[in-house]
């Protein structure tokens, strides 16, 4: 379980498993901490708690990791440290909405040397069930 960032034409990539579909997402919000700095403080910054819902599985991972983005620039803290406590879908009338609960440690941005990601992208993105029953994800970000 974990994350790998991976070279990708002017972007990073990030690959990340997971034993369940929560630590494979949380997994990759890793890896975007990760792709943003090269040394993350372990000891500064609150947690703060967060809700995402979307129309699917994929749609829930690039919305959840555009808030992340959205976040840092609004809180003036990078994200890290992520826990994604829960993935739930629920069908109604044909649809599907998906929602996830999860938290994170906010680290002052003024404490830490990062780089700027700019946004989560579609591009190549995939969050698939493996053979074994964990999950994988691919996530391209542009930096």
């Amino acid at each position: 379980m974990g994350f790998e960032l991976r070279d990708h034409t002017a972007d990073v990539a990030v690959s990340a498993t997971g034993d369940s579909l929560e630590a494979t997402v949380g997994a990759v919000a890793d890896g975007l901490a990760a792709a943003s700095c090269d040394e993350i403080p372990t000891e500064s910054g609150e947690r703060f708690s967060l809700s995402v819902t979307a129309e699917g599985r994929e749609a829930l991972l690039f919305d959840y990791l555009d808030e992340l983005i959205y976040l840092r620039d609004v809180r003036a803290e990078l994200p890290v440290a992520h826990r994604v406590d829960s993935i739930d879908v629920e069908s109604a009338d044909g649809t599907e909405e998906w929602s996830l609960e999860a938290s994170a440690r906010g680290v002052p941005l003024a404490e830490i040397d990062a780089r700027e990601v700019k946004a989560v992208t579609y591009s190549e993105m995939s969050l698939e069930r493996t053979d074994d029953g964990g999950w994988e994800a691919y996530v391209v970000f542009d930096v």
